[in-house]
């Protein structure tokens, strides 16, 4: 319904900030209006993966609709190959984390949610290691 997904982003983000130990007050204006203008194909885990991602990738103390990848004017910059796709997304994610960290595996692996082998099983897989 109208609204429900910025009522949801919210609250998935206050949850994220604070799991995460992320300072992000919010959603930019950019940001609130993507996520009114997009059409939700999938569940709400779609939505919560989404903020959770841009909550990690977030450079500013808002999610920008450039962190939640709902950019007006591009309608399809992820690659359609799905290996790709994922290649892509987690070479970022770790480059973020990697960088927040001061380039600490340990802590990179514990903000990624994933276990110090399995962060470096998948730097060497992007071509990050």
């Amino acid at each position: 319904r109208p609204g429900d997904a910025v009522l949801l982003a919210q609250a998935f983000l206050e949850r994220n900030a604070q799991e995460l130990n992320r300072n992000i007050r919010g959603f930019s204006s950019d940001a609130l209006n993507a996520l009114e203008a997009h059409t939700w194909p999938g569940n709400v885990r779609e939505l919560e993966n989404l903020v959770k991602r841009a909550t990690i990738m977030a450079d500013g103390t808002q999610i920008t609709a450039a962190d939640l990848g709902l950019e007006a004017g591009h309608a399809d910059p992820q690659p359609l190959n799905l290996r790709q796709a994922r290649e892509n997304a987690e070479r970022q994610a770790i480059s973020r984390a990697l960088a927040q960290t001061d380039h600490s595996v340990a802590q990179a692996a514990e903000l990624l949610g994933i276990t110090r082998p399995t962060l470096y099983d998948l730097m060497t897989k992007v071509g990050l290691k």
